[in-house]
């Protein structure tokens, strides 16, 4: 015990250099920052931090190279932010995010003309009740259909399904916010609650076939697995399957989909809550054309292609920790026709009006090629 204390204390010595070390390191990078302001020269140089990483190499035993490297791709990486936020560079996303903050209102409209998949009952539509009081709602009947009427100005609001918590990810909403540019303005967790719906007077067991949205299939997948010799149906939608269960001669079918289509539909509930888990919740996001940053946006969502070498992620992530941020979400979805390489989804805890967390987004956009700010907004619970 007492052999260890000792080399704790010897630890503690070191650190205390460390520190020291480390805080005169990160003066000197503020310094270079503003020799690079006065000539115009980018933050990230890598043939310098290549020459770094040969010259303190050789100074290490061999077993603990690959140690003090991964160190120092962490000091490049946070050093690079310091002086990203000491630069204060003039960028297109810095520009985008104080015109923003101008035009937007403070408070989010209470009606606004909205697209949504599906029809009326459908759990988009559902969602936007909830973030709006009183929408003028428009239908469509695919999510690339959302996008094409809030681009056009048909709408000025699209709300999409983004994330399931049993289902996960809605990759093709993903997909489309990839492919076009728009901004995710505010966002709700919507509870979700999937039920057997079927003509009146039609019993469980008359049921020959099931329809519903691939997703909500999944999100009851368990309870689905004990009706047996039942042919399930993905459907465009949830409502959509249990108007067309209304409209069919056949007395066999029957829809996975709220409780709220059985009025609507004049259909009757033969299961209830039928979900994997009562915790069945749906992540819903209002996207716009126009960004818009509104009072109190805590939440931040981004999308990034990184260079494909070790450690390129963990200097993303380090550059979050170095300002406290929390990552709420980390997804990665492979690159069409580029094997190996993948664009990351981030979900921060962050205020984008935070002189940190601004310097932050643009040192991303100076430093990466492929790099997409999706967005500040509330998430409603």
């Amino acid at each position: 015990m007492n052999d260890l204390s000792e080399t704790r204390e010897k630890i503690d010595g070191i650190d205390t250099e460390l520190a020291a070390l480390l805080t005169r390191r990160m003066a000197c990078s503020r310094e270079i920052a503003e020799k690079k302001k006065d000539s115009g020269s980018p933050v990230s140089d890598r043939r310098r931090e290549r020459e770094v990483l040969a010259r303190v190499s050789r100074n290490c035993a061999p077993e603990d190279v690959g140690y003090v490297q991964s160190v120092y791709e962490t000091i490049f990486s946070v050093s690079r932010a310091c002086q990203s936020r000491a630069l204060e560079a003039d960028t297109p996303l810095r520009r985008m995010l104080d015109e923003a903050r101008i035009k937007t209102l403070d408070t989010f409209p209470l009606s606004a003309v909205v697209a949504c998949q599906g029809i009326e009952g459908a759990n988009s539509q559902l969602a936007a009740d909830r973030l709006f009081r009183s929408p003028s709602l428009m239908y469509f009947d695919r999510f690339e259909s959302v996008f094409s009427a809030v681009s056009s100005g048909l709408c000025r609001y699209g709300v999409l399904p983004i994330e399931n918590s049993t289902a996960g990810s809605v990759n093709e909403v993903y997909d489309l916010m990839r492919k076009n540019k728009f901004y995710i303005v505010r966002a709700v967790r919507y509870k979700v609650r999937h039920c057997l719906l079927a003509k009146p007077g039609v019993t469980l067991g008359e049921i020959t076939e099931i329809r519903s949205h691939e997703q909500a299939l999944s999100q009851c997948s368990v309870w689905l697995a004990g009706q047996k010799g039942v042919c399930l149906t993905a459907c465009e939608n949830t409502a959509v399957a249990a108007r067309g269960v209304a409209q069919s001669a056949e007395r066999g079918v029957a829809a996975l989909c709220s409780p709220e289509c059985a009025e609507l539909y004049g259909l009757t509930i033969l299961a209830d809550d039928v979900m994997n888990s009562d915790d069945n919740y749906t992540r819903f996001i209002c996207i716009s054309k126009e960004l818009e940053l509104y009072p109190g946006a805590d939440k931040v969502s981004l999308m990034m292609s990184l260079p494909h070498r070790p450690g390129s992620l963990g200097e993303v992530i380090s550059k979050f920790s170095a300002l406290g941020l929390n990552l709420t979400k980390l997804e990665s979805r492979p690159i069409a026709g580029r094997d190996f390489e993948f664009t990351f989804y981030f979900d921060v805890k962050a205020d984008v009006a935070s002189p940190d967390v601004t310097a932050l987004l643009c040192g991303f956009e100076l430093e990466l090629d492929d790099f997409t700010y999706l967005g500040s907004y509330i998430e409603e619970v």
